[in-house]
């Protein structure tokens, strides 16, 4: 048997789900110019819906002798906070005390979170995704990722489908590419990270047919508008696509 489809029988039913990566930026700015920062460059201040997003959050800050970082959470109202990506917070990790009420936006320490003045000047962090305005074919952009950044993106989870809806906004075409291929001797479709496709977001009619490998090889991308859904396009479209990225003071694990 073919050692790669070998190894994908192994893994069928063995779902990992990758939590989402951070990117530490280790310049002083308040929080309304992080914001813009992280929005032109990735996706958003940094948003956190777990324990493991934290523990995530805490190791992307590389630098020992920073302590104070804005993080994507902001008051809306008495006792209400949401992220910077407009989603509820449902996750909410505060200090002993806080928040005081006293202002209005949040940072990470020691890995507890305070609120503090919007105006203040600290580091921050993003959340790690951009989209690539270049309208490239499937391989194209899978080896454009790996050049300049880390992969072309892998959807494990409602939460990274989320980060993806969110930055796939800014794209110039109709459809973005993501990192997921048609293995077409089985009629499965994997992700380039090498691992199997657990939460899917098909469009109706795509992804679940049997492809015609004969004509031409599939690829996924993301619609860019409407319900913004994966839809099977010809791995020789020029689309955007969105990439994964690197920290810029150490290789991550991806």
């Amino acid at each position: 048997m073919d050692q790669t489809l070998y190894f994908i029988l192994l893994l069928i039913g063995e779902c990992v789900c990758v939590q989402h990566q951070y990117h530490f930026i280790n310049e002083r700015k308040t929080w309304t110019e992080a914001q813009r920062y992280c929005r032109e460059k990735y996706t958003d201040l940094a948003t956190v819906d777990n324990m493991n997003d934290m523990n995530e959050l805490n190791k992307s800050v590389n630098d020992k002798f920073v302590k104070n970082v804005w993080i994507g959470l902001q008051k809306t109202g008495r006792n209400k906070w949401q992220w910077s990506s407009g989603e509820p917070a449902l996750f909410l990790n505060w200090a002993t005390g806080q928040p005081d009420g006293r202002d209005d936006c949040a940072f990470m320490t020691n890995g507890n979170w305070h609120d503090w003045p919007c105006n203040k000047s600290i580091s921050f962090i993003c959340n790690k995704l951009i989209v690539i305005r270049e309208n490239l074919t499937w391989s194209e952009a899978l080896r454009y990722c790996r050049q300049n950044h880390v992969d072309l993106v892998s959807v494990h989870s409602e939460e990274i489908q989320r980060r993806v809806m969110n930055v796939v906004k800014r794209a110039s075409t109709a459809a973005v590419w993501l990192g997921l291929h048609n293995y077409c001797i089985m009629n499965m479709w994997l992700w380039v990270s090498g691992e199997i496709m657990c939460y899917q977001y098909w469009a109706p009619g795509n992804g679940t047919k049997q492809e015609n490998c004969r004509l031409e090889k599939r690829k996924g991308a993301v619609q860019s508008g409407g319900d913004q859904r994966w839809i099977s396009r010809p791995e020789h479209d020029k689309l955007n696509f969105i990439c994964k990225m690197k920290d810029e003071n150490h290789e991550i694990n991806t």
